[in-house]
């Protein structure tokens, strides 16, 4: 029970890589070794995370050669990537194959697109390119940890963030049979949704006092929701969505909205997705719409329904760079390690953020 696992970090230098490296430094049987970054090797991870210098203040980033290097010192290894798609794949499967020279045991948890989606043509379907490593495909598992309670491959896979605030209302909803297979989903996101790497869309000045979708119908999260969807119930949906971009720095304000399947009883639905989350340390039922201060900074989620002329409408807050990304990655590192769900991950929210 006092086992402690060292962690290498891929791709970082990103937002989801800073709030990988803040949890990692809160967990207390996470063991950071090396954070790899071509872009960034020997400096100072304190120069890219100011705000983490307390938590790191000699750590500098590391090269591949130099952790392949020190693979040997530990016989087990989590690797979490948080490098781009089309990229991570690649990396992970490198960084696998340097395991398997060294004889040590690896486990992955990727928190970019690669891994997904059930094929490498469906990859190629919706990104436009080549998967760089399919013969691992079979190896990884995706879904949101709450959805997926025996996982049968060594790896796993945290969904994207506008997916996971999707998943969290849809999933249980087919699952119990309450609603008819199609949705129409409207969420709001932060601007660090859309990476460190400044555009005009998430520019303060085109950002602030701003509203406005993008992609609508037609994001890349719409057949990773459907595809996992169909992994985690064995049904096929539906699925209509309009992401926006608000005016704020982290987190994600999803509505989505469904017929009901049989009788539109907001109490009973209500309920039932209360008793269907009551096992989980992070997804509360609440009685009034939820609040994005609320979670922000936390791994948490929080879901209200109303029902009303036949129609289910479930508002869903998470925090896109926790719940959404670094959070779910590290539940799924507790999930694999053997460890509670909520190791290193019960956070008490800022407050007035």
């Amino acid at each position: 029970m006092n086992e402690t696992l060292p962690v290498i970090l891929l791709g970082g230098s990103g937002y989801v890589a800073g709030e990988l490296l803040r949890l990692i430094a809160l967990h207390p049987r996470l063991e950071l070794a090396h954070v790899i970054s071509s872009s960034r090797q020997d400096e100072p991870i304190a120069d890219s995370f100011g705000h983490l210098a307390a938590v790191y203040p000699t750590k500098k980033f590391t090269s591949i050669k130099q952790c392949a290097e020190r693979l040997g010192e530990f016989p087990h290894w989590i690797t979490i990537s948080a490098a781009p798609h089309g990229a991570s794949a690649g990396l992970i499967d490198q960084f696998l194959q340097n395991a398997e020279k060294a004889k040590v045991r690896m486990t992955v948890v990727d928190a970019s697109a690669d891994f997904r989606h059930p094929s490498s043509e469906r990859f190629m379907e919706i990104y436009g390119q080549a998967h760089t490593a399919p013969h691992r495909l079979d190896s990884f598992s995706c879904a949101v940890p709450e959805h997926l309670e025996v996982l049968n491959t060594p790896h796993a896979v945290q969904p994207g963030c506008f997916a996971t605030s999707m998943l969290l209302a849809i999933v249980p909803l087919i699952k119990l049979g309450l609603v008819e297979p199609e949705f129409f989903v409207s969420a709001i996101t932060g601007s660090t949704g859309a990476g460190r790497v400044p555009r005009d869309t998430t520019h303060h000045p085109m950002r602030q006092s701003n509203l406005f979708a993008y992609q609508p119908l037609q994001h890349r999260h719409d057949p990773e929701v459907c595809d996992i969807v169909h992994a985690c119930t064995g049904s096929d949906i539906k699925l209509h969505f309009v992401p926006q971009s608000g005016p704020f720095s982290r987190g994600i304000h999803a509505t989505v909205f469904a017929p009901c399947a049989g009788k539109s009883d907001q109490e009973l639905i209500a309920t039932q997705l209360a008793e269907f989350y009551q096992n989980s340390d992070f997804v509360n039922i609440v009685s009034m719409p939820p609040k994005l201060k609320d979670i922000v900074g936390t791994n948490n989620a929080a879901l209200s329904i109303n029902v009303d002329k036949g129609a289910v409408a479930v508002c869903c807050v998470i925090d896109n760079l926790v719940k959404g990304a670094a959070g779910g990655a590290i539940q799924w590192v507790n999930r694999l390690a053997g460890w509670p769900d909520s190791e290193g991950l019960i956070i008490a929210p800022a407050g007035w953020v």
